[in-house]
């Protein structure tokens, strides 16, 4: 494999810190991303023992031969769970709510098991259905809104609003009592945006801004809100998917209203500011040791390929040849991956975006492998 086809290792001018070690094992396992069809680009920062490095792979933008920019926006899916749960957790650190308050005693209007505490939310064991996807109780899916496929093209630029996708999953019966079992479910970081709004009074945009991106200095990353505009510089992404004649097309989806998504994955961030704040938040700088230590505390039922899940955080060990113990919350919307994987004490890093392309790759077999790859490349090779 020529792993230097295809790769961008000179930086921008906002991002000129890092880049000039010479890392092919880092470039390899990210080309396999591309070579896969996994990622049409993607641009990758680490920061470890031998200093900070970024470097990316794979196109711009289809049918050009520019390379993802390292300093790029993109969006960061599901890992906007952590900045949510951190959010909350820094209310709890300054005494305005606690971990085993009853969420109905500060949103009413829901009606929810007094059983559904703060704590659940965070840790997705509330047992409330899921919006985006769940199974009926014989085993049907459910989609309560177009979140994929030819009918989320035809909504992306939709407004929902946070009311809307609570009031849709409360339409369905819960699928177990509070604290009984373990499931994902998007619905419980809407609820705990709702609760953040309801407890300050402010909206969570600005309140994530004030306790959480200003004091860190990340001025590239958003909260987009129901916006679709994506800030200069970024790699576009890409979407897959049949039509109405089972016709496949593939559009650019850069452009997509988050609202259906909202506190469990709406933000927009870049490498460099994900590993600002994933580094500072494992060292403990964010709050208490105590909710440090809570944060991480994984609940039995809920291992899977990230690792066990804790307050907004997976929980992965990477074996006794590698670094041990990591943690992190990688995220997904249609055209866009994001990774973020740190040490428990913040001083090794890894932070990526991955853009979609118009390849029919196989993500559920290709992506765990190409991932399993980069995380062994950052964490175990060295050892």
């Amino acid at each position: 494999m020529n792993t230097s086809e295809g790769v961008n290792t000179s930086q921008e001018s906002a991002d000129s810190e890092a880049g000039s070690q010479d890392r092919p094992e880092l470039l390899e396992v990210m080309q396999a991303f591309v070579d896969s069809g996994v990622a049409a680009g993607m641009q990758v920062r680490v920061n470890d023992e031998r200093g900070e490095w970024a470097g990316s792979v794979g196109v711009r933008e289809l049918g050009t031969s520019a390379k993802p920019p390292t300093n790029g926006h993109f969006r960061i899916g599901s890992a906007t769970k952590n900045f949510t749960a951190t959010l909350v957790l820094k209310l709890v650190d300054a005494g305005e709510i606690t971990l085993d308050d009853p969420v109905e005693d500060h949103l009413p209007q829901y009606r929810l098991n007094r059983e559904i505490t703060v704590r659940r939310l965070l840790q997705h064991t509330t047992g409330l259905f899921d919006y985006t996807f769940d199974f009926a109780p014989d085993g049907t899916p459910v989609s309560l809104i177009p979140w994929a496929g030819k009918e989320w093209v035809a909504k992306r630029f939709h407004t929902y609003t946070d009311d809307e996708l609570v009031r849709l999953s409360l339409t369905q019966a819960p699928k177990y009592e509070p604290g009984e079992k373990w499931s994902y479910a998007n619905v419980n970081y809407v609820l705990a945006k709702l609760l953040i709004e309801k407890v300050t009074r402010h909206s969570y945009a600005t309140e994530m801004r004030r306790r959480i991106l200003a004091p860190l200095g990340l001025k590239n990353t958003l909260v987009p809100g129901t916006s679709s505009e994506m800030p200069a510089p970024y790699a576009h992404a890409y979407y897959r998917y049949q039509d109405d004649d089972q016709q496949w097309k593939v559009i650019d989806v850069t452009r997509q209203n988050p609202s259906w998504i909202s506190g469990a994955g709406e933000m927009i961030s870049t490498t460099k500011d994900l590993q600002t704040y994933f580094s500072e938040l494992n060292k403990g700088h964010l709050f208490s040791a105590g909710l440090l230590a809570e944060m991480r505390r994984t609940h039995p039922e809920s291992a899977g390929l990230f690792g066990s899940y804790g307050l907004g955080l997976y929980v992965q060990d990477t074996g006794p040849n590698c670094d041990g113990i990591v943690v992190n919350h990688n995220g997904s919307n249609n055209g866009y991956g994001a990774l973020m994987y740190s040490t428990p004490d913040g001083k090794k890093t890894l932070t990526a975006s991955i853009t979609s392309g118009d390849a029919a790759a196989d993500v559920a077999t290709e992506f765990p492998k190409a991932l399993q790859n980069l995380v062994t490349t950052v964490f175990c090779d060295d050892k």
